[in-house]
């Protein structure tokens, strides 16, 4: 499988990863954090980098490699976390790996939902790492997430990377959207 997913926080990384066993693929500034690169590595995650674009074949050949293992490889295509209002638009460039794939392989698009809790710990903006680690971790209570794997498809049905990208938006877009709507139970009768 090949998991594209949307991104709210570090914690989507520790969710989605505990769930699947994936790898990930993630920006190399992450490699140099303290312990949490570490960490990364550990897990057999991909550095990539977002300024240098002269390096992308080296990337996408990289990628094709770890694809070629046994684990699931996951993909935050937003490139950046949100405040999970709405869903970034999603940058496909690396999705060319899967055209064609290394083997056969299909695309899981994920809904990561914190529901009520989205807003206490989303990680978005200027907001420190440093600051938002401890704001979750010094938070109150339970952190409740649901992770909703939606309908796979096979990106060999796909044109071109775009293709790939906008189906999974569409496909994670439709359950965010679904999740905020108030339930016919909640909604008052005029």
């Amino acid at each position: 499988m090949f998991l594209l997913a949307n991104h709210i926080s570090w914690i989507d990384i520790l969710a989605l990863g505990g769930a699947t066993g994936a790898a990930f693929v993630a920006h190399d500034g992450i490699a140099r954090w303290p312990v949490i690169g570490w960490l990364a590595a550990q897990n057999n995650t991909l550095f990539v980098s977002r300024e240098r674009r002269g390096a992308l074949s080296g990337q996408l050949q990289a990628l094709r490699t770890a694809m070629l293992g046994h684990q699931p490889v996951a993909l935050f295509p937003e490139g950046t976390t949100s405040d999970g209002s709405a869903l970034l638009p999603f940058k496909p460039s690396l999705l060319a790996v899967l055209l064609p794939p290394p083997r056969a392989v299909m695309i899981q698009p994920v809904h990561i939902d914190y529901g009520a809790a989205t807003a206490d710990i989303a990680w978005h903006g200027d907001e420190p790492a440093g600051t938002n680690a401890w704001r979750i971790l010094g938070r109150a209570g339970p952190l409740p997430v649901t992770i909703r794997f939606l309908e796979p498809f096979d990106p060999a049905d796909c044109a071109d990377r775009k293709a790939i990208a906008a189906i999974a938006h569409n496909r994670i877009a439709q359950s965010v959207a679904a999740q905020q709507r108030p339930s016919a139970s909640a909604i008052a009768p005029v």
